[in-house]
């Protein structure tokens, strides 16, 4: 009778401690359950220390496989856990680092010469050579803010690079505006002073986040929108000084298609949006090779996962670590 009663014990107090955490600390929550993938996927977190600056990475694998190291820059105000749903369809012998852009996480926070493009892009190299891996050419990915990073950093280090993966990249120049940017623009004009659309304070802010960067509506429960604004809403003044950096331009002179050793691109094809930045990069760089996703947004790593590693891998295994150029495919 008493085994059954420990044994009865043992099996209700897990579910007893999921439901009070769902219900009291959804946020404790979510980041047990990304502890949990992390675990799963085999990724280990780091730090290393360059001078006194700290840098915070998930790592797995070892350089030197048949393909070339892969680097992934997460988006602004998201962090290195964001690529798990890709690391997830990776092949398990890549050798993958996923880092916590300047000041975001577990990576330190300075002010804001390290938050706009060009200082993000120095210590992104500070970083590079912390780890050891310009020792040979590496692949970079980047999205939305990370694409720009990578961009800019293409740009000003090819040598490192064996090729680049640039995922909605902010900071190019379109003829017109984007559909993500106009919806971005009446979101800011419609929402009470002070708040900002890619920094919600509020459950129906977040909701209206995630409807602006995503094709397909996600419908949570309240419960876990709770939990992701109690994980955000300590950044915001973070998030903020960080939207104040400077944004440089991955199409003003800065890309000249000499100067990458081959790049992919992977574009929303939900909206116009994706299109006409596929055809900026085209333009910028003749050499590259441009993929859209279709049914999909601006969080494309959230919403084709598999897609996604997928093509970033078709881009990787098109490149010779000695830097060969890439295909481009039509």
């Amino acid at each position: 009778m008493e085994m059954i009663m420990i044994s009865g014990c043992i099996l209700v107090l897990p579910v007893f401690a999921f439901i009070y955490s769902f219900m009291f600390w959804p946020g404790y929550l979510l980041k047990a359950y990304n502890w949990y993938m992390r675990l799963r996927l085999g990724l280990v977190i780091r730090y290393c220390k360059s001078g006194s600056y700290r840098f915070c990475y998930s790592s797995r694998g070892t350089p030197g496989g048949a393909t070339p190291s892969l680097l992934l820059l997460h988006g602004f105000s998201a962090s290195k856990d964001m690529w798990l749903p890709i690391v997830k369809h990776l092949p398990r012998g890549q050798h993958v680092v996923c880092v916590d852009m300047p000041g975001h996480e577990g990576t330190t926070r300075t002010g804001a010469q390290d938050y706009c493009i060009q200082g993000q892009v120095a210590r992104i190299h500070q970083f590079v050579k912390s780890i050891g891996l310009d020792k040979r050419p590496f692949h970079l990915a980047g999205t939305s803010m990370g694409g720009n990073v990578a961009g800019v950093y293409a740009a000003h280090h090819p040598a490192h690079l064996s090729g680049v993966t640039l995922m909605c990249p902010a900071g190019l120049v379109f003829p017109t505006e984007s559909e993500f940017i106009i919806r971005l623009r009446e979101m800011e004009k419609t929402q009470q002073q002070g708040s900002i659309p890619l920094i919600p304070t509020t459950t129906q802010e977040l909701e209206s986040m995630l409807k602006l960067c995503c094709y397909t509506p996600i419908s949570l429960p309240k419960q876990l929108l709770r939990g992701l604004l109690d994980n955000r809403v300590p950044n915001n003044d973070f998030y903020k000084e960080d939207r104040r950096g400077e944004v440089s331009s991955l199409a003003a002179g800065k890309l000249a298609p000499d100067h990458i050793p081959g790049a992919g691109d992977l574009g929303e094809g939900g909206s116009g949006g994706g299109r006409v930045g596929a055809a900026v990069l085209q333009a910028a760089l003749p050499n590259c090779q441009v993929e859209l996703i279709e049914n999909c947004g601006h969080s494309v790593a959230l919403e084709r996962p598999r897609k996604s590693a997928n093509l970033i891998m078709d881009f990787l295994s098109k490149k010779e670590v000695n830097g060969g150029n890439a295909k481009k495919l039509s």
